[in-house]
């Protein structure tokens, strides 16, 4: 799977659980050796990063003995090196939603083109529900490659008859990628001689797919096995939700409008519909930051709703130093063109807060704020804010790392992060006074969200356990 969060030894798992240090020690080199002994001198190359990840799980997982190896392709599908695998036991592609447009086009159907290239001869393939056209050319794939390809019933239609299904993952958009994973999970055990798990109609290679639905798969009884497997699944990152305290911190990886809307439900549902703490204030905060050629634009114009106290943009350098964490460093990025993308946020939020106070007439007018923030060279704790009219209650804010962000946000009440220094550490208004609503609060929560990335780093940040 990829990408890792905080640490790479994450994207290749056996039974669940990260390789060993010694293990992804062992296999890196033998792989990194004999590709080295091999490469066509012409061209003294070596695999980018992610083919190289992925020419090294699989030679884990044939080298381990693994029974079943599920792999996740890394970006579309066509032309993904995971798509070296010529007769895989089945196939499935999850919603599709706008990302990686440079690379896999800037529409639905392009974008479904490129993920129906996983698609093989007479290798059963399932999607979920999907726009009209997508679907078409999904269906069009499946019919070029002579791929029977079949859509997944709803998840209500596993629990007619018994009680509701609990998912170990939050959020309504999960619903439809525990159908699609019932359904693979389905053809491998069926493979695997298991009876009595829904049969499927054979559709012919030779039957005309386009113009037609796709055919829909039978909803079957579930095992035990995968009733309990449903309901403990988890992973790092997607509606996560750490609770330290009076600080609770929200951490989802949505980075597409699709996913940051599914977020924003997901957010309101778990951490706005609480009743107000009976003796004190709320306050509420929103971390982001987005990578590559997204538009945080368009994703920020999505999260204005949940009325956020403060906005704060860093990059995902945990400390302004970053050589001592290579796993979670991009050599692509320089910090100072991360921190440019954060102040440009900054003024985005800002933007979108104004055009909301002239939607909404129960919002104070915006307030000017004036004066550029030089960081000092001893505390270098807050970084550029320049001037721009803000509302009162929505200061937007920039930070150089996320160690000094978390610091700020949590204000000494997470017992997992130190204090932010004291004295004179916070010079602009904005934030001194936040920090005095921070630590004044009955309760602060903290919605993590735009970057996988991002995401990792926190979790770095909040649970050491992870690093070792």
């Amino acid at each position: 799977s990829s990408p890792h969060l905080v640490q790479v030894r994450e994207r290749i798992r056996i039974n669940g659980q990260p390789i060993s240090k010694d293990l992804f020690n062992k296999y890196f080199w033998l792989v990194y050796n004999r590709l080295e002994e091999t490469k066509d001198p012409a061209r003294a190359s070596m695999p980018a990063y992610f083919r190289f990840l992925t020419i090294m799980a699989f030679h884990v997982f044939l080298q381990e003995k693994v029974d079943l190896a599920v792999v996740e392709v890394g970006i579309g599908g066509t032309y993904d090196c995971t798509n070296i695998i010529r007769a895989p036991v089945v196939c499935g592609v999850s919603s599709l939603g706008i990302d990686h447009t440079s690379i896999l086009g800037d529409t639905m159907e392009k974008i479904a083109w490129q993920k129906g290239g996983i698609f093989k001869p007479g290798v059963p393939a399932f999607t979920v529900a999907q726009p009209e056209r997508p679907l078409e050319v999904l269906r069009e794939r499946a019919q070029e490659r002579k791929c029977p390809l079949y859509l997944c019933p709803e998840l209500d239609d596993f629990e007619e008859g018994c009680r509701a299904l609990e998912l170990g993952l939050a959020g309504a958009h999960q619903r439809s990628n525990a159908a699609l994973a019932l359904q693979l999970a389905r053809t491998w055990l069926q493979r695997r001689g298991c009876q009595g798990l829904g049969e499927l109609k054979e559709v012919l290679p030779s039957t005309e797919l386009l113009g037609r639905p796709v055919p829909l798969a039978p909803a079957f009884r579930l095992s035990d096995a995968m009733i309990q497997g449903l309901r403990d699944t988890e992973w790092l990152g997607r509606t996560q939700v750490l609770s330290h305290g009076p600080v609770t911190w929200y951490l989802d990886g949505a980075h597409t409008t699709s996913s940051i809307q599914a977020c924003v439900r997901w957010f309101r549902q778990v951490a706005l519909n609480q009743d107000k703490p009976h003796d004190g204030s709320e306050v509420r905060v929103l971390l982001f930051n987005a990578t590559g050629n997204r538009d945080t634009a368009a994703l920020l114009k999505l999260l204005v709703p949940c009325h956020f106290d403060y906005a704060v943009f860093c990059p995902n350098f945990t400390e302004v130093s970053v050589a001592n964490n290579a796993d979670q460093q991009n050599f692509n990025v320089t910090l100072e063109n991360a921190l440019t993308r954060c102040l440009e946020n900054q003024r985005t939020w800002t933007r979108l807060l104004e055009e909301k106070v002239g939607q909404d007439p129960w919002l104070p007018s915006p307030m000017r704020v004036g004066g550029l923030l030089q960081p000092t060279p001893t505390r270098g704790s807050l970084l550029l804010v320049p001037p721009a009219p803000r509302p009162l209650n929505s200061p937007a804010l920039v930070f150089p790392c996320l160690a000094q962000a978390l610091r700020w946000v949590a204000q000494g009440r997470d017992p997992r992060l130190a204090a932010p220094v004291a004295s004179g550490a916070h010079p602009h208004p904005a934030a001194s006074s936040g920090a005095v609503l921070l630590r004044e609060a009955a309760a602060v929560r903290v919605l993590v969200t735009g970057s996988l990335h991002l995401v990792g780093g926190v979790l770095r940040l909040l649970d050491p356990a992870l690093s070792q």
